[in-house]
């Protein structure tokens, strides 16, 4: 899942040297430090002084940095009790070589055996950089292609100035020493992934390096994972130079994808790449660096900005322009950490100096305001025990900025206030009617509302406001082709039993007018992974719910938690309705009159929002039973109707006495159903698979939002992987709806797993099976305190005039340990605040 179009998942690992607090010396203990630090973060290197912490990926730079300051502020917590200094930097001034081993691992003894004096000098520290790119072939492509520009990126990193107790005359002199490995340099052009790893396993043959772990390019698609991977950084003492170079990379790995996939191809003379790369070593950010685009010398100050200037597009694309363009402003005017160490020895003469410098600005608190460290921002007891690696709230323990004026008027409540405010929750529900029948139930069940609000981020609403209507248009276009000359058939674009053996492929739908909109409103369920990543899940064009109940639960949150109120960039939801109302004017004359509602009635498990939209929507609210003919034309109690807004199964409606009559008006465009009969066949979860292919075919463009990867279990291929990794997959029926018969392999026991296996191979045509994906979470109260519960979001796109999508979404949360969040599932929803701009809670004053 490669979610919104644009922004690519940066993650980074991270090198710390590991120094005596007293002697200031390099000590090899980094094994007994990480016994003291959770080994799925950090793990050991090559010398036994350096500890590596590793990263989440994230979608956002400020989640990096949130996470990469949680990192430090574990491993210097550990480090402070056992008298130990943590030092981010590419080498550290005070060094005894002959007290210095390698870690005990048969890798590096091996390393230590072959390469002998170099391994053990490799006494430096670096930071890797990870962008994804999952196609090989392009990540080998892009990576010769990025060559020139990785000089600037040292520049901004330089920090090992000193070696061995001498100032090196450079700024970063880590390079140098790592440049004496048989493989470190520049990455040549390959015509292919496969001579690439073709190079690689020769290398590997001819007995110079040991393993494909010993490519040492400066930048090379990674060994083991879908990334393509910047090698050449120093450590950095300051989590925003990490940031900033993370940032500058991803938008540059953005801009040579798509050079590399629309443009000529390149080669990259590598004679100037390991010129201008010497440059940026003895410069850093104080003298000189070649110009990537001319070759010519000039001011680093000048270089970089002209390069962050050039990376506009792409920086604004991935919404990282502002924080890109002002942590180069900082990192410009501070100059570089080798420049500050220098700085620190020339006032004093004392290297110890020097290395207390580079302790202190590991340990630094004046990125606290930033990114949320080195101590957490704030501390709530709702938070005790909360742990969850891709929530949306908290990140690595720190409550993100935007979520503090939250966390903070639900801290001053307590759990005890909480309980008060649910008590008043279903009292308040109750006597509005806000309920739910679950099928085959007993009585009217309360809808439950968690009364933590979840935060949609501007730039990110922004992106799927932008994805949608493409999806949905594409959508439209396919349903009236496949009712009239199914040319998406007769071009081979799609197989033609996706169409005529789809459960919602109707005759009905083939008597609605060309010119007629068929889906008035779409219904599409989103996901977000633990990466910060969107894509949609599903797509409901039939009779989709949930907007009525996203302005309720405006109302709830207003109503309940007076003490939490939406900042004025939050939007109002209630311009959801006035959307709605819109599209379905525009679908007949315009008269408000001629507008209505029709529903199953009182029983149907969503009736509350039947009765509350024909409210807001000034709309006649019917039943089956209220509908009659005159003339020709529909009418209730007297009342000529041009629109009914659909809220009942078409079958239920169509296959009564008044259905003949019902599509006669239809087809003479008496008669408008929102949304069409037939719609079905567009939402049907083995077409989902060919959306993407949709949007190509009809719009002759590419996706701005993905799906998650989609097996259909009548291809005996797809089904054989499926039966293979049941217990890895998520399971579908093609007609489910409601999170009915989903078997969600990771938690399913063996006897489910084996029943479902049974089900698929007797009707494989009836069961798709999609890619677990780690979705976020969210705080949601359970009673006691806040626990971290999965949440989707049903966003609306309304087909008047144009596709729009509203500023009203719903928040649906999953109860504990599911991922199920239909509430005849047990889930149940949240508000939503849609962010415009920079906006955050506004506590009761």
């Amino acid at each position: 899942m490669a979610g919104l179009a644009g922004p690519i998942a940066v993650g980074v690992e991270e090198e710390f040297h590991v120094v005596d607090v007293d002697t200031r010396h390099l000590v090899p203990r980094a094994g007994v430090l990480l016994e003291q630090l959770p080994a799925e973060r950090f793990t050991h290197e090559l010398q036994r002084s350096v500890v590596e912490a590793n990263s989440r990926p994230f979608m956002h730079l400020e989640d990096l940095g949130h996470d990469l300051t949680a990192l430090r502020r574990t491993v210097i917590q550990a480090a402070d009790g056992l008298g130990l200094g943590i030092v981010a930097a590419g080498s550290v001034p005070l060094v005894d070589l002959e007290a210095l081993k390698i870690s005990p691992d048969p890798r590096y003894e091996q390393m230590l055996a072959d390469y002998q004096l170099l391994t053990r000098e490799q006494l430096i520290c670096g930071t890797q950089f990870h962008a994804d790119v999952e196609d090989r072939d392009l990540a080998v492509a892009v990576a010769h292609r990025l060559a020139p520009w990785l000089p600037p990126l040292l520049a901004l990193s330089s920090s090992s100035p000193y070696w061995l107790g001498s100032d090196t005359g450079y700024a970063s002199y880590r390079p140098l020493l790592w440049q004496r490995w048989p493989t470190a340099g520049p990455v040549p052009r390959f015509e292919s992934a496969a001579e690439y790893d073709q190079v690689v396993r020769d290398l590997v043959a001819s007995g110079v390096i040991t393993d494909p772990g010993m490519i040492y390019f400066d930048i090379r698609p990674s060994a083991h994972l879908p990334t393509i991977e910047l090698r050449v950084c120093d450590a950095c003492p300051r989590v925003g130079d990490i940031v900033l170079i993370a940032g500058l990379f991803r938008a540059l790995v953005a801009r040579e994808l798509e050079a590399a996939q629309n443009g000529p191809e390149r080669t990259v003379r590598l004679e100037m790449v390991r010129a201008a790369s010497w440059r940026a070593s003895r410069s850093g950010l104080e003298g000189d660096l070649v110009d990537p685009v001319d070759g010519t010398p000039a001011p680093a100050a000048e270089v970089i900005r002209r390069m962050v200037n050039g990376l506009r597009p792409q920086l604004e694309q991935c919404g990282d322009w502002e924080l890109v363009t002002s942590l180069a402003r900082e990192s410009l005017a501070r100059g570089s950490s080798a420049a500050r160490q220098r700085e620190a020895y020339a006032r004093s003469g004392r290297l110890a100096d020097v290395v207390d410098l580079v302790i202190a600005e590991t340990r630094s608190e004046e990125w606290e305001a930033a990114f949320g460290g080195p101590t957490p921002r704030m501390h709530t007891s709702l938070l005790d025990g909360y742990e969850a690696p891709g929530d949306e709230a908290i990140i690595e323990g720190t409550v993100r900025e935007s979520y503090q004026p939250v966390l903070r008027a639900l801290d001053r409540l307590g759990a005890e206030g909480l309980r008060d405010r649910e008590e008043k929750r279903d009292a308040y529900q109750r006597r509005n009617g806000m309920t739910f029948q679950v099928e085959g139930g007993g009585e009217s069940q309360i809808y439950p509302f968690d009364l933590v609000p979840r935060l949609v981020q501007a730039g990110e609403w922004a992106g799927i406001q932008r994805a949608l209507p493409q999806r949905v248009r594409a959508l439209e276009a396919f349903l009236h082709d496949i009712y009239d000359g199914r040319e998406i058939i007769r071009d081979g674009t799609i197989p033609a039993w996706v169409v005529d053996e789809s459960p919602g492929y109707r005759k009905p739908g083939r008597r609605v007018p060309q010119g007629t909109v068929r889906c008035a409103v779409a219904g599409l369920d989103l996901v977000r992974d633990n990466v910060g990543r969107w894509a949609v899940l599903e797509d409901n064009l039939r009779v989709p719910s949930g907007l009525g109940y996203a302005v309720t639960n405006r109302r709830l949150i207003t109503e309940l938690m007076p003490e939490l109120v939406p900042g004025d960039g939050v939007a109002d939801p209630m311009e959801g309705l006035r959307t709605l109302r819109e599209a379905l004017l525009a679908a007949g004359s315009g008269d408000p009159s001629a507008l209505a509602v029709v529903s199953a009635g009182p029983e149907d498990s969503a009736y509350y929002e039947h009765r509350m939209l024909a409210e807001e929507l000034g709309a006649v609210l019917a039943v089956p039973a209220d509908l009659s003919f005159k003339n020709g034309y529909l009418e209730i109690d007297g009342r000529r109707i041009e629109v009914l807004y659909r809220r009942i199964d078409e079958s239920v409606l169509l296959d009564g006495h008044l259905g003949l009559e019902i599509m006669d008006a239809v087809e003479r465009s008496a008669l408008v159903l929102a949304n069409a009969p037939g719609n079905g066949v567009a939402d049907d979860k083995c077409l989902y698979r060919y959306v993407p292919r949709l949007i190509e075919y009809y719009l002759g463009e590419r996706p701005l939002i993905d799906n998650v990867t989609t097996y259909l279990c009548r291809d005996a291929e797809d089904r054989e992987q499926v039966l293979d990794r049941l217990a890895e997959l998520v399971v579908k029926p093609v007609d489910g709806f409601g999170g009915q018969g989903v078997v969600v392999g990771p938690d399913a026991s063996a006897e489910e797993l084996e029943q479902v296996r049974k089900t698929i191979l007797a009707a494989p045509e009836g069961w798709v099976a999609q890619e677990t994906i780690r979705l976020s979470t969210h705080p949601t109260f359970d009673g006691r305190r806040l626990s971290p519960r999965v949440v989707d979001l049903r966003a609306f796109v309304c087909f008047g005039e144009t596709a729009t999508v509203p500023p009203t979404a719903l928040t649906r949360v999953a109860p504990a340990g599911s991922m199920i969040v239909n509430s005849s599932q047990g889930g149940g929803s949240k508000d939503t605040w849609l962010q415009r701009g920079t906006a955050e809670a506004r506590p009761e004053r």
